[in-house]
Parts: C-alpha cells; structure tokens; sequence
C-alpha cells in the first residue's frame, strides 16, 4: 500500500471549546478544550491513518507552541516529520455551539518564514518522495504571509517528477495556481471555489480551474452534497448527496474528503464516481465527531445511503 504524503505550510494547534448555547457579548463557561496538532494537511493525515493507511505528515514547527504542537502529534502516533522553524505556531480556535448547532471558527493568521526554512520545508518533501513508498502528494492549507507565490505549483512538479499525483486543499489564488501547475485534484469548497475564480456559478468556476490545467475539481457544496467535474467529462458533472443533511461540527469535514480521494489515488484507483463516493462519505462521517482529523465508524453506511447523480450541461 502506497504512503499518502502530506504538507501542511501553516499548521496550528486546534482548539476546540464546546458550548451549550453562545449568547454574544455574553460570558460562558466552559470546559477545558480539546487540543490538538492541527492544520488541514494534518487532518488529512489524521483521517487516513486513522483507517490504516500508511502516511507521512511533513510541516514546520516553532516557538512554544510548537513544542507543544509537536508533542501532541509525537503522542498521536501518527508518522510524521516536523521542520523546525524561529516564528511561533499560530492556533485556531472552534466554538462548537450544541445548542444551536453552529460552529464558529477563529483562525490565526500565521507568521512569515524565513526563505532558509521555506527550503528546509521543500527539502523534506523530496526527501519524502524519494524511493517507491510515496502514493499520492497533498498540499493543504492557507500559506503563513510572505510565502512563495509558487509554492503549490511546485508541490505539483515535485509530485509529478516523482510520477505520482498531486493534491491540493487551499483557498485564494493558490487555487489557481495549482490548477495551472496541472494539478491532479483540486478540493475547495463552494465559497473558496467562486471566491477565486470569480465566476457566479459553481460548474463555470470549476470548469475554469480545469481549463486552466487541473484534472479533476471536487467541490463541497453544502446541503448539495459534493460535486465531482473532471477534464475527460465536459458534458456534464457528477453530484453526491445524503438524503438528509447531517447536524454536528463540520470542521475538517473537507480534509476527511481530501483523505478519502488520496487514499483512493495512492491505491490506484481513477474511476471519478468512486472518488466522490469515497470523499463524500467520508467527509459526512467527520461532521459526526467532535473535533477535526477523525471520522465516525459509520462512514461506510453513510456511503451506502449516497445518492449518486449525473447533471447534465446545456
């Protein structure tokens, strides 16, 4: 079995508060959070290894937070290597409202790096693909200010000179270009997707993206479910949905469908409609659970219960 490698350039430790109801301007106790190694290409690595494949998770680590961003992940077990930076690990925090239903998330920003440790980063990413044991490479995440321009795209270029595909999560003119970089599946959601490509519908702002260079475009769409367009199928798009939506806390319910479409790709499998199976199920599962980077056993009924369609294009 091929190793889902993952990068994540702006990691942070994942606070997650659950709170009975939030009133604003008000005062709420709480109990203590769930803290945790976080970032979305944590999270995808999280999830997969979860399930039993093999993963490497590759990010930078610095400051106070970072030792205790570090500990955390050495105690989870999952594979990892971390590059030591100066700048501190940001955090993010998620207020989970059980009353209302609602999460509300507060993300640091993140600190710039130094172009050494840019360096060291992309050092270890060739480091990691050297050999026969990498499956897939996902790039995930927002970039910290003052990062390269072309840091996805070359996430891209390393993945393909080392023959495998590339996968990339991010948000902003990144999506762009990795899309242009030919990346293999880009995986943003709705908002991001129209966001960056400016376009007033979903189909138009992913067929963008594919005419730019992408091979395949997975879209969360909310209520809709999640949409699959890929370059080979340009009449049309594919849509899975559960029957009903599911309530819970939906962060990191799209690094659970990043996970299942690496997993797919670094085992070899290409057929689209199977992918957005996978993704989907996955990715509803994750809204089961209380904190990102898991996902609730029931995914593979949650699979079963998918409605698969094929939207036709005038």
């Amino acid at each position: 079995m091929k190793r889902v490698i993952t990068v994540t350039p702006n990691p942070a430790i994942d606070l997650s508060y659950h709170v009975a109801g939030i009133t604003p301007g008000a005062s709420h106790r709480v109990a203590a959070p769930l803290s945790r190694a976080g970032g979305k290409g944590l999270n995808v690595a999280r999830v997969a290894h979860q399930l039993g494949h093999p993963v490497l998770a590759l990010a930078p680590s610095g400051g106070a937070a970072g030792a205790e961003f570090a500990a955390e992940l050495r105690s989870s077990g999952v594979p990892h290597r971390l590059v030591p930076v100066a700048a501190e690990t940001r955090r993010s925090i998620a207020l989970v409202d059980t009353v209302g239903g609602e999460t509300s998330i507060f993300n640091e920003q993140g600190s710039p790096l130094q172009p050494s440790e840019w360096q060291a980063l992309a050092a270890a990413v060739v480091e990691a693909l050297d050999g026969q044991a990498a499956g897939v490479l996902v790039g995930s995440g927002s970039l910290p200010p003052g990062a390269p321009a072309d840091f996805y795209p070359a996430l891209v270029r390393l993945a393909h000179d080392a023959g495998i595909p590339a996968v990339v999560d991010t948000s902003g003119p990144g999506i762009i270009a990795a899309a242009r970089a030919g990346a293999d599946l880009l995986k943003p959601n709705n908002h991001e997707l129209l966001e960056a490509t400016g376009e007033n519908s979903l189909e138009a702002a992913a067929r963008q993206l594919i005419a730019l260079g992408a091979k395949t475009v997975l879209v969360s769409a909310g209520a809709e479910g999640m949409l699959a367009f890929h370059h080979e199928a340009p009449g049309g798009y594919w849509c899975a949905r559960l029957p009903e939506p599911l309530s819970g806390n939906p962060t990191g319910a799209g690094d659970a469908g990043v996970a299942a479409a690496a997993v797919a790709l670094a085992s070899g499998v290409s057929d689209i409609p199977t992918i957005l199976r996978r993704a989907t199920a996955w990715s509803a599962a994750a809204v089961l659970m209380p904190a990102a980077g898991e996902i609730s056993p029931l995914y593979e009924d949650l699979e079963n219960q998918l409605i698969l369609s094929w939207k036709e294009t005038l």
